[in-house]
C-alpha cells in the first residue's frame, strides 16, 4: 500500500505535468493586418469620420485660452482672430491605413493619416484663405483582460502621433492677410491634437468595437454540414507579430439545435501554419475535421441486388464463392444481395500535404432477397486516400479507390474458410457500391462564410500533420 509520501509524490507529479501540458484549441483563425486595415478603413466610412473631420469646431477652439496664458498676448490674439468670420474645414480625407506591431512589442500600431484643407474668411480680402493640414492618428491594439479573467482586444491610446502635424498656406496672398494666416496656423498647432483626441478618437474607438463585433459574429456564422452545423466559439484573442489570433471552440449541432458533440482546448496536437501575405487563415484540428466528415457520412446500411446492378460482379463473386462450396455457389439466385454496413464513420488521418480515411465495414451476402440469414459476414478494414480541394468559397473533399487492408470471417453459413479468397471481389463491391454513394454525399461540399463575409471570392487549402488550413485563394 502506497504511503503519504509516495501519495504526494505523485501529486506533485501530475500538478507538474498538467502545467506543462500545452493546451492546444480546437481551430485558431489569424488575421493578418490587410484584413485589420481594410475592415477598421470600412468601419471607419460606415462611422463618417470624414464628416467628423469636416465638423471639427476650428475657431471656437482657438478662441477659448488666450496665447500661453499670457494676457496682453492674449489680447493680441484675439484681436487678430475678431478679424476672422469663419474658420472650418473645407475638405477632409483619411488616407491609406497602416498597421505594424508596437515599438513596445505588445500590440498593433493603427496608424490613421489625415488629410484636410482648412480655410478662413477675413474682411481684409475677398477669397478664401485655405491652409493644408496633415496629421496622423495613432492607436494601439492590445490584448486585455477582465476582471472575471476573460481576454478581449481593445483600442487605446489614441492621440497624434509624435511629430506628424504639418499645417502651411496653399496660396501666398497680401503681407497683411498671409501674417494673420500664419498666427492662425500657429494657434492651430496645439489645438488640431487636442481636437483629434476629443472628436474623432472616440469614433476611432466605435468603429474598432464595431469591427470587433463584427468579427466575432462572423467566426460565429454556422458552418451546415447536411442536417448538422459545425460552430465556432471564440476563446480568447493574442497578438503575435503584425497577425491577431483568436482561439477558437467548437461544437456541433444537430437539426433540432441541440450539441451533439464539444470541442475545447486540450493537448491534441494543432500546428498552426505562419500567416505570411496571406490575409487570413483558419486552421482547424484533425479531431474536428473528423467529425465534420462523421456528420456528413454517419453510419448507414446500404443493399444492392448485385445480379441487377452489378452483373459482372455477381458472377465474379459466385466463381468466387465457388471455390469455397459448390453447393453455396449453386445457391445463388438472380436475386443475390449484397449488405454493407459502415460499422463506424471514417477516420481522417491527416499529414503534411496528404489524408487518408480508414474504415470499418461489415459486408453481408445473401443467397437471396428473401433469405434471413447470410451466407457469410465479413468484417473489412478499408482504407483509401482522401482529397481535400476547393471551389470558390466551399472545401471539397472526396475518397478515392477503396483498398481492403484487412478482412475477417466474422460468422459463415457456409463453413470456415479463409476469408482473403475474397478479398478482390469485396475490394470491387466496396469500390462500385460504397464509394460512389459517400462521394455523391460529399460532392456538395462545405461551404465556409468567413471566406466572403471577410472580401474573398475563393478559399483555397492545405494540410499540414495535424489540421487542415483554409485560406483565401491567391489573387
Amino acid at each position: 500500500m502506497a504511503g503519504p509520501l509516495t501519495f504526494t509524490l505523485l501529486c506533485g507529479l501530475l500538478a507538474v505535468t498538467l502545467a506543462e501540458t500545452t493546451l492546444r484549441p480546437p481551430a485558431v483563425l489569424s488575421l493578418g493586418r490587410e484584413v485589420i486595415k481594410e475592415r477598421l478603413t470600412q468601419e471607419l466610412k460606415d462611422h463618417d469620420a470624414v464628416n467628423i473631420l469636416q465638423q471639427l469646431p476650428l475657431l471656437s477652439t482657438i478662441r477659448e485660452k488666450p496665447a500661453g496664458g499670457i494676457p496682453i498676448l492674449g489680447n493680441l490674439v484675439n484681436s487678430i482672430l475678431n478679424h476672422i468670420i469663419w474658420l472650418k474645414v473645407t475638405s477632409a480625407n483619411i488616407l491609406q491605413l497602416l498597421v505594424q506591431p508596437s515599438d513596445e512589442g505588445q500590440g498593433l500600431a493603427v496608424k490613421i493619416p489625415l488629410d484636410m484643407v482648412a480655410g478662413l474668411n477675413t474682411p481684409l480680402v475677398k477669397t478664401i484663405v485655405e491652409m493644408h493640414m496633415q496629421t496622423e492618428v495613432q492607436a494601439i491594439i492590445t490584448v486585455n483582460a477582465s476582471e472575471r479573467g476573460h481576454t478581449h482586444l481593445v483600442l487605446e491610446d489614441c492621440s497624434n502621433s509624435h511629430g506628424s502635424l504639418r499645417i502651411s498656406l496653399l496660396q501666398k496672398l497680401s503681407f497683411l492677410v498671409n501674417s494673420l494666416a500664419n498666427k492662425v496656423m500657429s494657434l492651430l498647432v496645439p489645438a488640431l491634437p487636442k481636437l483629434v483626441k476629443t472628436q474623432l478618437c472616440p469614433v476611432i474607438k466605435e468603429a474598432f468595437e464595431d469591427m470587433h463585433v463584427d468579427l466575432l459574429s462572423l467566426v460565429r456564422a454556422p458552418i451546415s454540414l447536411g442536417s448538422n452545423h459545425l460552430e465556432f466559439d471564440p476563446l480568447s484573442p493574442a497578438i503575435k507579430g503584425n497577425v491577431i489570433q483568436l482561439k477558437l471552440g467548437a461544437k456541433l449541432v444537430n437539426s433540432q439545435g441541440n450539441v451533439t458533440k464539444w470541442f475545447k482546448e486540450s493537448a491534441v496536437s494543432l500546428t498552426v501554419p505562419a500567416l505570411d501575405n496571406t490575409p487570413f487563415s483558419l486552421t482547424v484540428r484533425q479531431d474536428v475535421v473528423n467529425a465534420a466528415v462523421a456528420a456528413l457520412l454517419p453510419q448507414e446500411e446500404l443493399v444492392v441486388l448485385l445480379d441487377y446492378v452489378l452483373p459482372e460482379l455477381a458472377r465474379q463473386l459466385k466463381s468466387s464463392i465457388k471455390v469455397i462450396s459448390t453447393k453455396a455457389a449453386d445457391q445463388l439466385g438472380p436475386t443475390q444481395m449484397v449488405k454493407t454496413l459502415t460499422q463506424e464513420t471514417p477516420d481522417l488521418l491527416l499529414d503534411q500535404g496528404t489524408a487518408k480515411v480508414a474504415q470499418l465495414i461489415v459486408l453481408e451476402v445473401f443467397a437471396t432477397n428473401e433469405a434471413h440469414r447470410p451466407f457469410f459476414t465479413l468484417g473489412i478494414e478499408a482504407s483509401s486516400e482522401a482529397q481535400f480541394y476547393t471551389r470558390d468559397d466551399r472545401l471539397m473533399l472526396s475518397f478515392n479507390e477503396i483498398s481492403s487492408d484487412r478482412i475477417h470471417l466474422m460468422n459463415s453459413g457456409i463453413g470456415l474458410f479463409n476469408p482473403e479468397l475474397l478479398k478482390n471481389v469485396t475490394t470491387e463491391i466496396l469500390n462500385s457500391v460504397l464509394l460512389p454513394n459517400q462521394n455523391g454525399k460529399l460532392r456538395s461540399g462545405i461551404s465556409i462564410p468567413m471566406v466572403k463575409a471577410l472580401g474573398f471570392e475563393e478559399a483555397s487549402s492545405f494540410l499540414t500533420k495535424d489540421s487542415l488550413v483554409i485560406t483565401p485563394a491567391s489573387q
